[in-house]
């Protein structure tokens, strides 16, 4: 049997995001400088952060007029009422709450702790926080089509976020957005090892490869928002990451 080989880099120096930056050219740049080039069949994974920058999803808090509502939910949640008010802005509906903790489900469909809304690694002010992308898929497909102009290979994107799990402690690589990558494969009708059929199998492989980068992306000053993925064979899905979204009629937990 040949031997199957993954390898993981991180992309240095890749300068600080601004709205309206391009980041295609940015990140194409800064593999080119590291002395590097993609391949087919690569996956690029980018930070959730540095896409909502390039994409002005910046908001200053000082800019929010808290509602009543948002006001009832922060007392009872320990939090800044003009945060509370972007997080009712960003949701379909809160799921649950308690004194520090909020988790909302994201008009996009994900189920996050402050609909994802961020202060980490966005400026040194503490009055500006960043929102999810609008459109994460799109934004994956439109940075995937000018690297894969730029390197003329066939290529993955995955657009991914940490974030934490029920049952579990810590958290890990989520995909928000993805283009060009087998987001869940279907394994029913394949047989294991023994020969047993596999009939409700299925892998979540954006999210695999989204944990796996995040290994590398850092959450502290690393400072490396991007990572290329080798060795998955990706590149050629039409699929989008919103196959990962469980329908809430099968969610036993919301």
């Amino acid at each position: 049997m040949k031997m199957r080989r993954l390898e993981l880099f991180a992309i240095p120096d890749i300068p600080l995001v601004a709205a309206g930056d391009d980041l295609g050219r940015i990140i194409g740049d800064a593999i080119a400088a590291a002395g590097q080039e993609l391949i087919d069949g690569d996956v690029v994974v980018a930070a959730q952060k540095i896409v909502s920058k390039a994409e002005g999803r910046t908001v200053l808090l000082s800019d929010i007029e808290p509602s009543a509502e948002a006001r009832e939910l922060a007392t009872a949640t320990d939090k800044d009422p003009a945060a509370v008010q972007l997080i009712l802005n960003e949701s379909r509906r809160i799921v649950r709450h308690r004194p520090g903790v909020i988790i909302a489900e994201h008009k996009l469909g994900f189920i996050l702790a402050n609909a994802g809304i961020d202060r980490s690694n966005v400026t040194s002010s503490t009055d500006e926080v960043l929102l999810l992308p609008v459109d994460p898929d799109r934004s994956a497909h439109d940075f995937r089509a000018a690297l894969q102009h730029r390197f003329a290979a066939e290529i993955g994107v995955v657009i991914a976020d940490s974030v934490g799990r029920p049952w579990r402690m810590g958290t890990t690589g989520m995909t928000l957005g993805s283009a060009g990558v087998e987001a869940l494969a279907n394994l029913r009708g394949s047989t294991d090892m023994f020969g047993r059929l596999l009939e409700v199998s299925e892998h979540a492989v954006a999210d695999s490869i989204a944990s796996a980068a995040e290994l590398l992306l850092g959450e502290a000053d690393e400072a490396t928002p991007v990572v290329v993925v080798r060795g998955l064979n990706e590149g050629k899905s039409q699929q989008d990451s919103t196959v990962l979204l469980r329908p809430e009629h099968e969610d036993m937990f919301r």
